[in-house]
């Protein structure tokens, strides 16, 4: 059919809907009657081409002509001089753009434009529309289309019915050809989804912000930009919390090659509430839990930690998190802050700030602002306008509260809740934990027990604690960590092999501990497993005098040995009463205040509270494990007779030998005859901890606290065939007592 042809049922050229036999202009409202849309027609097979007429075919036409380019050839020559003439008009181009005579609506049905109207409000030629940036430079990594979608939709959704018809109407007037159909009958979602599809992000974003502006929506048009600057503040700290945390952070003093956080992290055992108290698991021993004031509650999993139900059905802002030493409690932190950062999980918080103390101390002693201290440490936030009414959950992390060194006085401390205005870092501190300068805010504080309990209680709204790894866990850790098989299956075989160790790994700290002895094993081909597990435990104890740094002023190493002898003192004395708990006549027998800084700075101790009637409870101290104590206790024993040379097994007598290395055999006699009369099995540990003080890797671990080693191989020797002459003779309960002696034979001769 040629150009201007019609047939039966269409149209002649220029009748427009007056020749269907409609009332045109009669008896009615001309703004009303400016459009006429047809019958909707029924749904096409889609094995058949549409037909001319069809209005499904100007949809899938790339170009449709308008009345005034369906003229003769000089027509449209002077049409399209007119449109290059006019530099104002800018419109973006868009394949199955159409004619800005002719609409559709959402339904792909043709709307037809009446002839002879008085207003061609739509169809006309636009006021100028906004001009569009050349957009030569790439938009910022934050700026994808997910966040535009919701920044505009965010912004659009706070204007009333009448302003957001007003806008549509002006969007429309603006960019027809790029729009396609009207979006006056679309809802938001959708007209937000039909902008996004007419063009790009850049250029959606500053369509809404120029028909805002010529609107006059200044304020709207602010909320927008806040929103891209806030957006752009996001992605950045999310990128500076991956740089930091994706790495394992190894404890000990040992640092191997980096390996990645997610790779090896397990989730840990956590409980709401506080169970108060150590593991009381033990190889030999039977050990009575201890009573508290809290009953065990349900375990909780790293997702539960601040997720949106959580919030929301408990009102929590506040979040109290504590553990023992060695416990898992960084490890909880670092994966909530790494799965924020690569956006696993925990989207509705919109910013997190961790601030651990090993950086805040750092403001000890200055005037400074909640503002500018956040400022100094992400200085990502300073393009905010105001931090304290971003929208969406802002969570401060607070890891390692029992690091700070200064008094933390809830009850007398100046009530300051200026987020903007400098004063002292403590008072600063000490409100914050009380909630007064960011009352919007999440919190969350980790501590040890002892510094935990000074936390107001109106300031915390759920506490839990980090108990450290279940069984399941513990392999899991091991296999993740060793992603050779073969490898992590003999590390798992040889934990299982000793129920001490097999206990103990619940300790994260202690698996890492383990963990970077066999990597070293393994790199330098020495896989053979190590019988002696002393040198494992001097390792701990290494590992946990290490982090006392971030706690206390620096000692000598002298100083460190008293420290070290004061306290296996204490344990000693309460190990001979078979006791676990160290009552203060114990903490007197030890050296100055041995025990308080075990529990506040060392970890190697901890505090809890205990029931001991109805009205009453007491607050006790014991060791992070029974095993720790025990090995403490073999500890003093064995420095106190190198460096003294003398026997606490003859205190009387106290001879001092210059630590003659030849009158070793004395103090482990002494000591293998008063574990084989002792039948509770209290001492058993302990003896293995002595014979193993002498191991070639375990004295070499001790240098710093010990004299000379010279005649060394000789105590090695001394021992061997004392073991060995017991082990002939007739001993009582022969099976068990035999696979003591044994182990302790294993513990010095053992190659480390």
């Amino acid at each position: 059919m040629e150009l201007g042809d019609t047939d039966s049922d269409s149209l002649p050229f220029g009748e427009g809907v007056s020749g269907r036999g409609g009332d045109s202009n009669e008896g009615g409202n001309d703004d009303d009657d400016l459009y006429y849309i047809p019958e909707r027609r029924a749904s096409l097979d889609l094995g058949q081409e549409p037909s001319p007429g069809d209005g499904a075919r100007w949809w899938c036409q790339p170009a449709v002509l308008s009345y005034t380019s369906m003229g003769s050839d000089e027509e449209r020559n002077r049409e399209q001089s007119k449109e290059d003439q006019d530099e104002s008009r800018v419109l973006l181009e868009s394949n199955g753009s159409f004619s800005s005579d002719y609409s559709f609506n959402s339904d792909c049905e043709k709307t037809t434009r009446k002839i002879g109207s008085k207003a061609h409000p739509v169809c006309g030629h636009p006021k100028k529309p906004p001009l569009l940036s050349d957009f030569t430079e790439p938009p910022h990594p934050s700026v994808t289309f997910a966040f535009t979608f919701q920044a505009i939709r965010e912004t659009l959704e706070k204007m009333p019915a009448g302003h957001l018809r007003h806008f549509k109407e002006t969007l429309w007037r603006s960019y027809p050809q790029s729009l396609i159909a009207s979006p006056q009958s679309m809802d938001l979602l959708d007209l937000v989804d039909r902008i996004l599809g007419s063009f790009n992000i850049q250029g959606s974003l500053q369509i809404v912000k120029n028909l805002l502006e010529e609107m006059g929506q200044e304020q709207l048009v602010l909320n927008l930009q806040e929103l891209c600057v806030q957006n752009e503040v996001r992605f950045e700290l999310r990128q500076n919390l991956k740089c930091k945390y994706r790495d394992v952070q190894e404890d000990s003093a040992t640092q191997g090659e980096k390996k990645l956080f997610h790779d090896i992290f397990t989730d840990l055992h956590m409980t709401k509430g506080l169970d108060n108290g150590p593991n009381i698991q033990h190889e030999y021993r039977n050990i009575e839990k201890l009573d508290s004031n809290y009953k065990p509650e349900p375990t909780i999993s790293s997702k539960d930690i601040f997720g949106s139900n959580w919030i929301e059905a408990k009102c929590l802002k506040a979040l109290l998190m504590t553990g023992m030493a060695g416990t898992g409690k960084s490890m909880a932190v670092q994966k909530f802050i790494l799965d924020w950062a690569e956006e696993r999980s925990h989207q509705h918080i919109s910013f997190l700030f961790p601030l651990p103390f090993r950086e805040l101390n750092a403001f000890q002693g200055s005037q400074i602002s909640m503002l500018h201290l956040l400022n100094q440490l992400y200085p990502e936030t300073k393009k905010l306008k105001d931090i304290c009414a971003v929208g969406g959950h802002v969570l401060f992390v607070l890891d390692g509260l029992d690091e700070y060194t200064q008094e933390l006085d809830f009850q007398y401390t100046e009530i300051w809740c200026d987020f903007k205005e400098a004063t002292s870092f403590n008072v600063l501190l000490v409100n914050f934990l009380r909630g007064n300068l960011f009352f919007s805010g999440l919190l969350w504080v980790t501590s040890r027990p002892l510094r935990s309990k000074c936390m107001p209680s109106e300031g915390v709204h759920q506490v839990a604690e980090v108990r450290g790894f279940t069984d399941d866990q513990k392999v899991e850790y091991f296999k993740r960590r060793f992603t050779d098989p073969a490898h992590a299956g003999r590390v798992i075989d040889y934990v299982n092999s000793c129920k001490t160790l097999r206990i103990m790994c619940h300790l994260p700290l202690f698996c890492s501990v383990l963990s970077q002895l066999w990597e070293r094993r393994f790199t330098g081909q020495r896989g053979d497993l190590p019988q002696s597990i002393t040198p494992i435990y001097t390792q701990l104890l290494l590992a946990l005098l290490s982090k006392r740094r971030f706690r206390a002023p620096a000692r000598s190493a002298s100083e460190e040995r008293n420290f070290l002898v004061g306290l296996g003192k204490t344990a000693w004395h309460a190990l001979e009463k078979g006791q676990v708990k160290i009552s203060e006549a114990h903490r007197k027998a030890g050296i100055g205040g041995a025990m308080d800084e075990a529990v506040v700075n060392s970890g190697l101790c901890t505090e809890f509270t205990v029931k001991q009637f109805v009205m009453y409870s007491e607050t006790v101290h014991c060791f992070i494990h029974s095993t720790v104590q025990e090995y403490m206790a073999a500890l003093y024993v064995f420095l106190e007779f190198r460096n003294q040379g003398m026997s606490v097994f003859k205190e009387s007598s106290k001879r001092k030998q210059t630590g003659d290395l030849k009158n070793s055999k004395p103090v482990y006699s002494s000591a293998l005859e008063r574990t084989l009369l002792c039948e509770d099995g209290r001492f058993n540990l302990f003896l293995r901890f002595l014979f193993g003080m002498a191991s070639k890797s375990n004295v070499e671990l001790l240098k710093h606290y010990i004299g000379s080693t010279e005649n060394w191989p000789s105590v090695v020797k001394d021992t061997d065939a004392l073991i060995k002459k017991k082990m002939s003779a007739k001993l009582p309960n022969h099976p068990e007592t035999r696979a003591l002696l044994q182990s302790c034979l294993d513990e010095p001769t053992a190659e480390n």
